[in-house]
């Protein structure tokens, strides 16, 4: 059957769990995690993983994000790596020096690390002013021999940066969220640190701060060239923030790609669902050749370019592509098209989302007109073999 299958209120080759997954080719990687494992014990006492057996190198200047639902690892990642979780298995390894080693005992303090963390909560002492916010950093670590003055120099530098020197004198409870999150990451730019952590920074503010925000991190991470591991659950703030995306599910790295390549061709179908609105058709393999699978579907033969690695003729399966993949008419050879019905239409602003009854199915197509189409009107539905992906079910 096709499922129309929606993310709610969240709106991206299989990979082993214990896969290595490269950072791209260049020099060495700013971070290097191999087999890193973390337990925690459940309300009824069971151990289990939070982080489960990972290894993952991140390149010099990449922003890396880590995308995954509520409660699947991502945060307790980020804390191992910053050094506020101690790792059970696994080593954590810096520009050539390890910051953890469980077998080897090896474990470097948070103050240690050059690593910056910026938190959900934004984390600021509500009794101090931004300026000594900002500053508690620099009374730390190697940073202690820094003068008075090179202190302020630094820290009104990095207001200036993120906005926000005329608050220098100001308390916590006196400015906004937008402000506060701002606070935060001059705080984590202060120190200089060549690894910065951002652990869902922007779920806390409105929907235009956000956007505004999102868009001055990233433009900072490259005018500065700080490595970025940045935490979400928004598959959208993802797309928009990554170089590239680890899809994070049980603890376990589903898939690390551009997001481009995790959006198009998802490494299975629980990445496929959590990553974007899909169209899904469920169905059996009938032929695998060079650049073609073949499904047989209760929609007909559906025709694929890509699928994932090991699928196999007479395998229950999932053909599945993107609402906005779908194009009226025929798409050009003749596959994969189908006559339907239209039951809704309906404008939100940047596209048009159509629900297409196709014999007994539902399927969505998406366009970027602002003409909704006709409720009742009759179609032809198409998407071309190379917009299709075929996953294991």
């Amino acid at each position: 059957m096709a499922n129309v299958v929606s993310l709610g209120a969240d709106d991206v080759t299989a990979l082993e769990a214990s896969a290595h997954h490269p950072a791209p080719a260049g020099p060495e990687p700013a971070l290097r995690i191999r087999g890193v494992r973390k337990m925690y014990r459940r309300s009824d006492g069971e151990m289990v993983p939070a982080v489960d057996d990972t290894t993952l190198d991140v390149a010099e200047g990449e922003v890396l994000v880590l995308l995954g639902a509520s409660g699947c690892g991502k945060s307790t990642f980020l804390r191992c790596i910053a050094g506020l979780e101690k790792p059970d298995a696994g080593v954590i390894e810096s520009h050539g020096k390890i910051l953890s080693s469980a077998e080897d005992g090896v474990f470097i303090p948070p103050e240690q690390r050059d690593v910056s963390m910026i938190f959900q909560s934004y984390a600021l002492w509500p009794h101090m002013t931004i300026f000594k916010n900002v500053a508690y950093p620099l009374t730390t670590g190697h940073h202690k021999g820094l003068s008075r003055s090179q202190v302020r120099e630094r820290v009104m530098g990095v207001l200036e940066m993120v906005g926000i020197a005329h608050l220098a004198e100001q308390y916590p409870a006196q400015i906004s969220g937008g402000q506060q999150q701002r606070v935060a990451l001059a705080r984590a730019l202060v120190k200089d640190s060549g690894i910065v952590l951002f652990d869902e920074p922007l779920s806390n503010v409105d929907a235009r701060v956000r956007d505004q925000l999102r868009a001055e991190i990233r433009e900072m991470q490259k005018r500065l060239g700080f490595t970025a591991i940045y935490v979400t659950h928004d598959q959208e703030e993802a797309i928009g923030m990554a170089d590239r995306i680890a899809v994070i599910d049980h603890g376990v790295v589903a898939h690390v790609a551009a997001p481009r390549e995790v959006y198009l061709r998802p490494a299975n179908l629980r990445v496929a669902r959590f990553i974007g609105k899909l169209n899904e058709v469920e169905g059996t393999v009938t032929g695998i050749e060079e650049g073609r699978i073949t499904v047989a579907t209760a929609l007909g033969e559906i025709e694929a370019s890509t699928g994932q690695d090991g699928l196999r003729t007479g395998q229950e399966v999932a053909a599945v592509w993107r609402p906005d993949r779908t194009v009226l008419g025929s798409a050009g050879d003749g596959v994969n098209s189908w006559p339907g019905r239209v039951r809704t239409s309906e404008f939100y602003g940047s596209f048009t989302d159509s629900r297409i009854v196709l014999g007994d199915h539902e399927v969505m197509h998406w366009t970027t007109g602002d003409v909704p189409l006709e409720t009742g009107g009759s179609v032809r539905l198409s998407v071309a073999p190379s917009d299709v992906r075929v996953l294991a079910r």
